[in-house]
C-alpha cells in the first residue's frame, strides 16, 4: 500500500500531461458566437468612417438583397490579411458593407488606400456599441445579412481564400 502512495504523484502528473496534450492536439472552439443569428440587426445609424464613403444604418439592409457586413479596424493585423479576399468577393459581385471599430477617419482612409476598398458603405463605431449589440467579439468578423435585415450567418475571424465558397453559399442561401 505504501508503494502505491509513492507512485500516486507521478501518476497524477502523467494524467495532467495527457490532458494538456489532448487540449493542444484538439483545442476547443473558442469563438464567441452571436445570439442574434436568425434575428434582425439591432437598430443603428452610424456616421461615415472616412471621407468619400457613406455611413451605414440598419435601413440599408432592408433592400431585398443579401449583403456581407464586415467588422474591421485599420489597426487589425488579420484585417490586412483579409483585405485581398474581400476584394475578390467584391469582384464576384458581393455587396460588402463595413463597420470600422474604434478608428479615426484618417486611419481608415490610409488602410483603404493601402489595401483597397471593397466596401459600399462604412459606418464608424467609435465606442464599439453596435459591434457589441450584434454579439461580435472582435475584429475581423463578418455577417451575412438577408434582404430583410436578418443576420443569417456569422463568420468569426478573417475570411481566407478557402472559405470564399462557404461565404458565397451562405449569401445564396440568404436570398
Amino acid at each position: 500500500m505504501r508503494k502505491l502512495f509513492i507512485w500516486a504523484p507521478f501518476a497524477l502528473f502523467l494524467a495532467f500531461l495527457a490532458i494538456v496534450a489532448l487540449g493542444l492536439v484538439k483545442p476547443g472552439d473558442r469563438a464567441v458566437r452571436s445570439a442574434l443569428v436568425g434575428k434582425a440587426l439591432p437598430a443603428f445609424n452610424l456616421p461615415a468612417a472616412t471621407i468619400g464613403v457613406p455611413g451605414l444604418q440598419t435601413a440599408d439592409f432592408a433592400t431585398g438583397e443579401p449583403r456581407l457586413l464586415n467588422i474591421f479596424a485599420s489597426w487589425c493585423v488579420p484585417c490586412v490579411a483579409e483585405a485581398p479576399v474581400l476584394l475578390q468577393l467584391k469582384a464576384q459581385g458581393v455587396k460588402i458593407d463595413a463597420i470600422a471599430i474604434r478608428d479615426r477617419p484618417e486611419d481608415v482612409a490610409r488602410f483603404l488606400g493601402r489595401y483597397g476598398n471593397p466596401y459600399h458603405q462604412i459606418g464608424s463605431d467609435v465606442k464599439s456599441a453596435v459591434q457589441l449589440a450584434m454579439g461580435s467579439s472582435g475584429v475581423p468578423e463578418s455577417f451575412v445579412i438577408d434582404g430583410k435585415g436578418v443576420i443569417r450567418y456569422q463568420h468569426v475571424g478573417d475570411i481566407r481564400p478557402e472559405q470564399v465558397p462557404l461565404i458565397l453559399e451562405q449569401l445564396e442561401a440568404a436570398r
